[in-house]
């Protein structure tokens, strides 16, 4: 039987399903749900990087594989639970209610247990490492990024007024978010997402 004869490749064994990636994800979103419930549960008590390699069941040099820092983790994992909750920009044609779907999503995803646990917390951290705080500007730059984009679709529609600062517009949003979050003082509820998209839509439109 020649090399070529197709009967042994018909009889040779299947090649065995490389496992590797599969493996490899699976640690991956490990050490990120890892690292988020263990900022939920800290009460403040700094998360290291040695408590996230045992809950996720790695070893330390896998974290140290993707990650540079613990610092990087916790906002990498912050960043993926943002992604997954704040998924597609609304696009509806109608700036004012893709505003408040944006806010109104914004403020739910937030005050989800876990979520809004490992939010205070990375925010008490970042307060006395740098690094971490240099991280925290990265996570919230992306969302500023987010929301900049919706409202100039708006402008472009003409829905806002030509000279409108869209910046000033998004620390609006977002001012309203932290200081409501932190201090609590208030809801941050679908009430709240309508009123303020309304004010700021009403306030920057043509004249």
């Amino acid at each position: 039987m020649s090399e070529t004869d197709p009967r042994a490749a018909e009889q040779a064994p299947s090649a065995r399903p490389h496992t590797g990636r599969r493996r490899n994800e699976a640690a991956h979103r490990a050490i990120l749900d890892a690292a988020l419930h263990l900022l939920a549960d800290s009460d403040g008590t700094p998360v290291t990087i040695d408590a996230i390699a045992r809950t996720a069941g790695v070893g330390k040099q896998t974290v140290y594989r993707w990650w540079p820092s613990k610092g990087a983790v916790l906002l990498d994992a912050l960043t993926d639970r943002a992604d997954r909750d704040v998924s597609d920009q609304p696009d509806t044609g109608s700036l004012r209610t893709d505003l408040r779907a944006f806010i109104e999503t914004t403020f739910d995803a937030a005050q989800r247990s876990t979520t809004a646990s490992a939010l205070r917390t990375v925010v008490r951290e970042a307060a006395r490492d740098p690094h971490l705080a240099e991280l925290m500007q990265t996570f919230t730059a992306t969302r500023r990024t987010a929301l900049h984009e919706l409202l100039a679709r708006g402008r472009e529609r003409g829905e806002l007024d030509g000279g409108a600062d869209l910046d000033l517009i998004v620390d609006q949003v977002y001012g309203l978010f932290w200081y409501r979050f932190l201090l609590g003082h208030a809801p941050l509820d679908a009430a709240a997402a309508e009123r303020l998209a309304a004010t700021l839509t009403e306030g920057n439109r043509v004249s």
